[in-house]
C-alpha cells in the first residue's frame, strides 16, 4: 500500500510543481473567464434577457448566469493543458518511464488525472474569490456543495483530454486538436446562453447542446452552486468519464493502442 501512496504522491508532486513553475498557465487560465466576466458579461447583460431558469429562483444578471460555465471553461482548458503534457512526455521519453513502472495502467493515468484535477480545482476557487468581490454570491454553502461537483467534472474533462492525447503523436499538432474540440464544446453549450434561447434560433443547435458533455459539466456545477442536483446531468458527467477513462487507459497500451504497429505496416 505504502508503495502506491508513494507513486501517487510522486505524480501528483510533478504536477503541482509544473503548475508552480509554470505561473503564465495560472494567470491564462484565470485570464480567459476574467475577461468573459468583466467585458463580455457588461455587454450582453443589457440585451439578452434571461427568464427565471433552474436553479435559479428569481431572474439573474448575466454575470451570474455565466459563472457556473467560466468555471467549467477554467477545467475544460486546464483538461486539456495537462494532456498536452502528455504529449511532451511522450516525446521526451519520460512517459516510458511512467508506463513501464510495476503499477496498474488504469492507476498511473488515474493519479495523474486526479493530480490535474487538483490545479484545476485551485484556479476555479481562485476565480470564485475574485467574483464574488465583484458581487457575484452564491449561497455559501455552494461553494462546499460544488466541490463534488467540481470534481467531477474535472475529471470527465480531464479524461477526455487524455483519451485526445493518446492519439496525438507530435506535439506541434495539439494546439489544433484543442482548438478544434475546445471552441465547439464551450460555444454549443449552455455555457454562456440557456439552452431554450438555442431551441428559438435553431431546433439543430440546441440538440447539439444538449448532447453536448460540456453542456452537462456546466449544468452539474450551476445546480450545485444553488445546492440542489441535476440528475441527468450528473449520469451524463459519469457516463462520460467512463467512456473516456476507459478509452484512454485502452489507447495508452502499447499493444492496443492506435499507434500500434501492424505486420507489414
Amino acid at each position: 500500500m505504502s508503495g502506491w501512496t508513494t507513486a501517487f504522491g510522486g505524480i501528483s508532486r510533478r504536477e503541482t510543481l509544473r503548475f508552480v513553475n509554470q505561473r503564465g498557465r495560472f494567470l491564462a487560465a484565470l485570464v480567459r473567464p476574467l475577461v468573459w466576466l468583466f467585458i463580455f458579461a457588461a455587454g450582453f447583460r443589457a440585451v439578452l434577457g434571461l427568464s427565471i431558469t433552474p436553479p435559479y429562483q428569481t431572474y439573474v444578471l448575466y454575470e451570474v448566469y455565466v459563472t457556473p460555465g467560466l468555471c467549467a471553461m477554467i477545467q475544460l482548458f486546464n483538461g486539456m493543458q495537462s494532456s498536452l503534457t502528455m504529449v511532451y512526455d511522450r516525446e521526451t521519453g519520460a512517459m516510458r518511464t511512467l508506463l513501464v513502472s510495476p503499477f496498474p495502467r488504469w492507476f498511473l493515468l488515474g493519479s495523474k488525472l486526479v493530480a490535474g484535477v487538483i490545479v484545476s480545482i485551485i484556479q476555479v476557487y481562485t476565480f470564485l474569490l475574485i467574483a464574488w468581490l465583484w458581487g457575484i454570491h452564491p449561497p455559501l454553502w455552494g461553494l462546499v456543495a460544488v466541490l463534488p461537483a467540481l470534481v467531477l467534472s474535472g475529471l470527465m474533462l480531464g479524461a477526455m483530454g487524455l483519451f485526445l492525447s493518446s492519439a496525438i503523436k507530435q506535439l506541434e499538432n495539439f494546439a489544433g486538436v484543442m482548438n478544434f474540440v475546445i471552441f465547439p464544446m464551450f460555444f454549443a453549450s449552455s455555457a454562456l446562453y440557456p439552452l431554450w434561447r438555442m431551441r428559438e434560433s435553431s431546433v439543430l443547435l440546441y440538440d447539439i447542446c444538449r448532447f453536448n458533455p460540456f453542456t452537462h459539466a456546466v449544468e452539474l456545477i450551476r445546480f450545485a452552486l444553488y445546492l440542489q442536483v441535476n440528475w441527468l446531468s450528473l449520469g451524463v458527467v459519469l457516463g462520460c468519464l467512463a467512456l473516456f477513462f476507459g478509452g484512454a487507459v485502452m489507447m495508452y497500451d502499447p499493444g492496443r493502442g492506435i499507434g500500434v504497429r501492424r505486420k507489414g505496416g
